[in-house]
């Protein structure tokens, strides 16, 4: 793997500050943002690497709902995933890039957003994830969403979309090729979204930038 330059992750490059202002502007106009390619290419090389060289037994299969709701409903979802702890150097310099957009999307939005959790994500040929959104208002504490995608050479006829709905009654939706680096962050509450199957394995990463709801002692996200 091709070593990463380590940055500061409270300073933003300024290709970083590009991207990060594209992402505001259409976030704070529209509720979403897709970015076709936009992730460090250095970056999204090392995920990629890193996630394809995993061993198989560091993933689990994904399960849907929260603490004691959590279930697994092979009918909703077939993927499996990895949660990103940062002890590997290419995990580490994503959740310091992730940092850095969270610090700005703060600063230019001002949306408090005060942690960041996510896990890599491996969908065999045939896997799907239904449509869903990733919060229910009053539910959950994730504000908005952030996936990245790290298959390099897709073709479209090997499919596995992320479909974007713009709405609950949206049947059409925005279709978006997880072709390496391109980037998608929405509001977690506001869009429903599927994955559809993929003719090969297909790698990403999905995370969500949280609120804190720590009330009663009770730490909510813990840090």
């Amino acid at each position: 793997m091709n070593p990463v330059t380590r940055l500061d992750p409270s300073t933003a490059t300024p290709a970083d500050d590009l991207l990060f202002a594209s992402i505001a502007s259409d976030v704070r106009q529209h509720g979403y943002s897709i970015n076709t390619m936009a992730l460090p290419p250095t970056l999204a090389q090392a995920l990629g690497e890193h996630v394809r060289d995993m061993h198989p037994d560091l993933f689990a299969p994904a399960a849907t709902g929260r603490q004691l709701e959590r279930s697994r409903n092979a009918f909703v979802r077939r993927d499996e995933i990895c949660w990103i702890t940062g002890a590997a150097l290419a995990g580490r310099e994503w959740l310091d890039w992730a940092e850095r957009l969270r610090v700005y999307l703060n600063r230019e939005l001002l949306l408090g957003l005060f942690s960041f959790e996510s896990h890599f994500a491996h969908y065999a040929p045939g896997d799907f994830y239904r449509r869903h959104y990733d919060a229910f208002r009053g539910e959950t504490n994730r504000v908005l969403s952030l996936v990245a995608y790290l298959n390099p050479g897709w073709q479209p006829d090997e499919k596995g979309e992320l479909v974007l709905y713009r709405d609950g009654e949206d049947q059409e939706g925005i279709r978006v090729v997880p072709a390496l680096g391109s980037v998608v962050v929405f509001l977690s509450e506001d869009f429903p979204h599927e994955v559809l199957p993929a003719a090969r394995d297909r790698y990403s990463i999905a995370g969500w930038f949280r609120v804190n709801t720590s009330i009663g002692g009770r730490i909510d996200p813990p840090r």
